[in-house]
């Protein structure tokens, strides 16, 4: 993921600049052309504008391509600016965003942020689902959260609330973004209004959380569910919790070398924690330092390197599991009141009060890019995820 520290506005108001390169110049003359070779002239300046290489068979052309940064490659050619969006190259990571107008109570729109062109673009519309609500008119300090979650190249909303603060989702709404065309998993036993969201892998998992009305079995309830087959699956049970706290908020579940990590409340209060070993089926204690430290939203990179940001100080932290103790990277403004964090490809994505922060946590020192949001919009949540073709 690449994204730039240049700002842009709603939709395409990026305009494709004509390539010297693509462009076939002739002198004028005070003699006549025959027509049959003004036909030419236009046959062969389309052929040239469509040959990624001179000389060279196009698949040969897009192995030699394939390598090269696509940012590079779109600011060169119309032929090699199409290669890139085409279903032949590698995709690259764009940045995805739920997003609402500020204090509405239910608006929200999918939105795709292009870091090779710049550009924000709205997702296809989504099947018809039920209403979902982000605040209730009764309770207007308190946000009702969407949880949606990245897996096996997918975006996935699992869990969310209507008008009448019931579970919104009866089974998960998959976006396919190499596709760009949305489906439906399978049918939830229970669907929730909040719970523990993780994935490991192509596999989701859902754990505790609160349907209509409390129960204790959904409360201690964990499943899983593999996203690359949505049609055929079904949720897996799991062994469920030792108790029923876990069911209070809509947390992460952290997906972190085989393990699930996650705590029962948000922020910088006091908590309890537990992980879930996968390969065991088994819930454990989470250690003392990981916990003592869970001070904000928690991602893990290639769910190897555990990242948090303390929302309270502003502080992004790496976790050292050898030393079971976090330590300080830097420290931002834009950090406080942070309420997501997403890890990807030496990237962090932090999205908070100040809206979407980039850290490029593989750079020394550290580089901090603000992402300029669509105007008249606030983030909900971010994934990054694969490209999505243009023309939708």
């Amino acid at each position: 993921m690449d994204i730039p520290n240049t700002p842009h506005h709603h939709h395409s108001q990026f305009q494709f600049h004509s390539e010297s390169s693509s462009t076939i110049t002739t002198t004028t003359t005070t003699t006549k052309r025959p027509k049959h070779h003004h036909h030419q002239q236009q046959h062969d300046q389309h052929d040239q504008e469509h040959v990624l290489i001179a000389g060279l068979p196009d698949h040969i052309a897009q192995l030699c391509l394939s390598s090269i940064n696509p940012s590079l490659l779109f600011s060169i050619s119309h032929s090699w600016r199409r290669l890139i969006y085409s279903p032949s190259f590698p995709p690259f990571f764009s940045l995805y965003a739920i997003l609402s107008a500020p204090k509405s109570h239910s608006f929200m729109e999918f939105h795709t942020f292009d870091p090779i062109s710049h550009t924000w673009r709205i997702l296809p519309r989504p099947p018809p689902i039920r209403h979902l609500l982000l605040r209730h008119p009764s309770f207007l300090s308190r946000s009702l959260s969407v949880q949606s979650i990245s897996a096996a190249g997918s975006l996935v909303l699992l869990a969310a609330t209507t008008h009448n603060l019931s579970p919104a989702l009866p089974r998960p709404l998959i976006f396919h973004p190499l596709s760009a065309t949305w489906s439906f998993g399978p049918m939830l036993a229970a669907p929730r209004r909040w719970c523990a969201l993780g994935a490991l892998g192509p596999t989701v998992y859902v754990a505790s959380g609160i349907g209509a009305h409390f129960s204790i079995h959904v409360a201690r309830s964990l499943e899983k569910w593999d996203v690359r087959n949505p049609n055929a699956a079904v949720w897996e049970k799991m062994t469920d919790l030792k108790d029923g706290r876990f069911s209070r908020e809509a947390i992460d579940a952290v997906g972190w070398r085989q393990k699930l990590c996650m705590v029962n409340v948000k922020g910088d209060a006091a908590k309890e924690g537990a992980v879930y070993d996968v390969a065991e089926d088994a819930w454990k204690e989470m250690p003392e330092g990981m916990l003592y430290g869970w001070r904000g939203p928690v991602a893990a990179m290639e769910e190897e390197v555990m990242y948090v940001v303390d929302e309270a100080k502003g502080v992004l932290r790496r976790y050292l599991a050898e030393e079971d103790s976090w330590e300080e990277i830097l420290e931002n403004e834009r950090f406080k009141g942070a309420e997501q964090l997403v890890a990807e490809k030496g990237k962090l994505c932090v999205v908070s009060a100040s809206g979407i922060s980039v850290v490029d946590v593989a750079a020394s020192p550290p580089r901090i890019i603000p992402v300029l949001l669509p105007e008249g919009f606030e983030p909900v949540a971010v994934h990054v995820l694969p490209r999505m073709p243009v023309g939708h």
